[in-house]
């Protein structure tokens, strides 16, 4: 069965929506939480009929999101040092935390190790698309300050990844630059651009927009630019649906109308922009697997992101990362 390391304690509600979406989790899949955080704490939210299908790991320590990275390799009793050590000694396949994402990152890639080869790992998400596949960005914060060689190493665990857990047959891979000819980007991209053209999938630059009219499936972009189009993203998506709302009180027709497709138009629409639908975001390179919630994440959410752990798990995705670097090395 396999067993996912959940920091408890790291999100910005406190245990209470994790706990829950771990519970949501166990009613749709088999699998074994193992909840690192107060034990006291995490009985007090765990109903009844769940306790003997969880394992509970005692840690006194919360990293709050104020604090620095590093204090998660010095403070060891930290629930998020603790779930990540899971991982290391072989206790865990997966790691999961909405805590300090900063600690978790840092805590995974030096505790748990990267993948032969790989030198930074980078953080990856989904974006809506107007196919039926989702593309996949990174790098969306873990390197903000890259070398071609990251972002060639990014594109090839990117091609992976949407291969293996995507299931998306040959995948095409984007740089993301301010224009689609060869000869557009800045110097990063321009250097990186000759690399990832031994990528097999490797179409290319690409835009901003090429990202959700389904163009690519992969786009390949540093963790300063990637983190900014992540939150521009969230904020265009809430701005549109606050807008409609606006409009739609002013007028009755609007108002009938709106009411005819809310469950089948907006009700569908609102599930493919819904970041709590991908739950959360994997660090690609690394030896083992951890999952990026963010802090304010949803029940939902959670549940999600331990289905995406679980993907994960049972995919080849880390072998064929390493594959992929040994064929371009």
């Amino acid at each position: 069965m396999i067993k996912i390391a959940i920091d408890a304690m790291g999100g910005d509600f406190g245990p209470e929506p994790i706990i829950e979406g771990v519970v949501q989790a166990l009613e749709e899949q088999k699998f074994l939480p193992i909840l690192v955080g107060d034990k006291t704490e995490i009985l007090s939210l765990l109903p009844q009929y769940y306790i003997d299908k969880v394992e509970i790991v005692e840690a006194s320590d919360v990293i709050d999101m104020a604090d620095a990275a590093t204090d998660a390799l010095k403070r060891k009793d930290s629930s998020i040092y603790k779930a990540v050590e899971l991982v290391r000694e072989g206790k865990a396949d997966a790691v999961l935390s909405a805590g300090h994402s900063g600690a978790t990152m840092t805590a995974a890639t030096l505790r748990i190790g990267r993948i032969p080869g790989i030198k930074k790992p980078g953080l990856a998400t989904l974006m809506p698309s107007v196919t039926a596949d989702k593309t996949l960005v990174l790098d969306v914060g873990s390197v903000t300050d890259c070398k071609p060689e990251n972002l060639f190493q990014f594109g090839a665990m990117g091609e992976a990844y949407a291969s293996k857990i995507m299931k998306i047959r040959n995948p095409k891979v984007g740089l993301l630059a301010n224009g689609s000819e060869d000869s557009k980007g800045n110097e990063l991209t321009k250097a990186t651009f000759p690399l990832l053209k031994s990528l097999k999938g490797f179409v290319g630059n690409v835009e901003g927009k090429d990202i959700f009219n389904g163009k690519v499936n992969v786009v390949v972009c540093d963790g300063f630019t990637g983190n900014i189009l992540l939150k521009t993203s969230e904020g265009v998506v809430s701005t549109v649906f606050d807008l409609m709302k606006q409009h739609i009180r002013k007028s009755l027709p609007a108002k009938i109308g709106a009411l005819m497709m809310k469950k089948k138009v907006f009700g569908n629409m609102k599930k493919q922009v819904d970041k709590d639908e991908y739950g959360g975001a994997p660090l690609l390179g690394l030896k083992g697997c951890a999952i990026i919630s963010h802090g304010a994440s949803s029940p939902k959410a959670i549940k999600n992101a331990v289905f995406q752990a679980i993907s994960y798990v049972e995919s080849d995705v880390n072998a064929a990362i390493e594959a992929l670097l040994s064929d371009n090395q």
